[in-house]
């Protein structure tokens, strides 16, 4: 009987593990289980880095969000500098003052592609956030 109960319960643990790798392999959940960031590219030719959720959805979330901007120079003082400046932007602080959260549209989605750890978005990231815990 107890012999019983034993297989009974590890035929459980077995079928739970086995839903448990089903789900974290399937991007189903509401929450991430990776840490990586993501590059977003969208049909309006704008492109987001963050952390997406739900990407399944109708409306994935892209949390933690930055994104360039292209700075032209107009008369370059130095004729070797380079005539355009490229920089990762945290987003909020727009004169909208949007939240850290942006609900896209699957249909504007082209393709998500995820980052490499020593990428330099990622680094920059990086760079980011530490500049802003030693304030």
């Amino acid at each position: 009987m107890a012999s019983n109960f034993l297989k009974s319960k590890l035929v459980w643990l077995v079928v739970l593990v086995g839903a448990v790798l089903l789900v974290w392999q399937s991007d189903v959940l509401p929450f991430r289980l990776s840490n990586k960031y993501q590059a977003v590219f969208l049909t309006n030719n704008q492109v987001y880095f963050g952390k997406l959720y739900n990407s399944d959805s109708a409306y994935p979330t892209l949390h933690e969000i930055y994104y360039l901007q292209v700075t032209q120079a107009l008369q370059p003082k130095d004729p070797k500098a380079p005539a355009q400046q490229i920089n990762l932007v945290k987003l909020g602080g727009e004169l909208h003052g949007p939240e850290d959260a942006m609900r896209i549209n699957r249909s504007q989605i082209l393709f998500v592609e995820d980052l490499k750890s020593d990428s330099q978005v990622v680094a920059a990231i990086a760079n980011y956030q530490k500049a802003q815990a030693g304030k």
